[in-house]
């Protein structure tokens, strides 16, 4: 079965590797760390992941803010302010279709991450916390969860 590849997985090739090891690396870290804090330490991180916004929420909301600027001072200071919504839209149009615009690079170098970065450390957690039976078998629950998502 050849399965399509996600956002994720598009914006993750379109991102310098040194980025995406820093990102994973990072992920690590918070696994590593969070494996020797309480259950409720652990909820509270999964919290924050749940509310942290991904790559695509920041490039729709920035495309959005913009369009909406470049339209706004198009009608009422100069009409080149339309140029800001063409250029934009036309940003989000490429990385609808191949993952990749301009601004990616800044914001994956800034370490805002794709959906399925957050759902890796997230499910990592859930295991870590015991949310899923089974995971916390030999070697450690730390190891065998960090093999377990990457």
């Amino acid at each position: 079965m050849d399965l399509k590849p996600t956002h994720g997985d598009r914006v993750r090739a379109n991102t310098v590797p040194e980025v995406n090891q820093r990102i994973d690396e990072q992920i690590e870290r918070n696994i590593r760390h969070y494996s020797g804090q309480t259950k409720e330490e652990i909820y509270r991180r999964i919290r924050e992941l749940d509310q942290e916004w991904d790559i695509e929420r920041v490039l729709e909301t920035m495309a959005s803010s913009f369009s909406l600027t470049g339209i706004v001072l198009g009608s009422t200071v100069a009409k080149r302010w339309y140029l800001l919504p063409a250029v934009v839209l036309s940003f989000l149009l490429l990385h609808a279709i191949q993952g990749w615009c301009p601004p990616l690079a800044i914001l994956r170098g800034l370490g805002i991450r794709t959906h399925e970065e957050i759902a890796r450390e997230r499910y990592a957690l859930k295991a870590l916390a015991g949310d899923f039976a089974g995971i916390s078998k030999e070697p450690s629950r730390v190891e065998q969860t960090l093999a377990a998502v990457k």
